[in-house]
């Protein structure tokens, strides 16, 4: 039965690996930056109201880069085309970015380089989003709850920077 799966859908190949991939990728980027509850810098912050308990992002973020990863792959099983070429450049620009926020924001503690980044992401997710949409429809309806929780991440972001006016340390200066 599985294996039927796999014949039927040559994304679901991909998807197997490209998830694992993003999760680890993901936990790596977490795991070196010492992000959320437990790293003595952020937890000296003061947070606003609204702030989700540290457990959330451990469940939050395995699920939108497992939702990330069935999304790409079913834009990478497409035939090459500008268009799947264009959509995945995007992709992997922002993913880079993802993978950078938590060691600019938690390690180095650049609360608005951090902003910035992921002011970007949202930018380059969305047009991501559009793009996959536009490809294969399944896939761009994959990354919404990604951008939404992307938006709800760079208020958290913002609103930190306000209440803690002077914890950041700018990387440039």
């Amino acid at each position: 039965m599985v294996d039927d799966a796999l014949q039927a859908r040559p994304w679901v190949r991909i998807a197997l690996v490209a998830v694992l991939v993003f999760e680890m990728l993901g936990w790596a980027s977490g795991y070196l930056s010492q992000s959320g509850y437990g790293n003595s810098w952020f937890d000296a912050l003061q947070k606003p109201s609204f702030m989700p308990p540290g457990w959330l992002f451990g469940v939050v973020w395995p699920i939108l880069y497992a939702m990330l990863g069935v999304a790409v792959a079913m834009i990478i099983a497409l035939p090459p085309s500008p268009k799947r070429t264009g959509a995945l450049t995007l992709f992997g620009i922002q993913m880079a970015l993802n993978f950078a926020w938590s060691p600019v924001f938690f390690a180095l503690h650049d609360i608005e380089l951090a902003k910035y980044i992921i002011i970007m992401m949202v930018v380059l997710s969305a047009i991501a989003a559009g793009q996959f949409f536009r490809l294969r429809p399944p896939a761009g309806v994959l990354m919404i709850p990604y951008l939404a929780w992307l938006v709800f991440a760079t208020t958290l972001n913002t609103v930190i920077g306000t209440l803690n006016p002077g914890a950041s340390q700018p990387l440039f200066g």
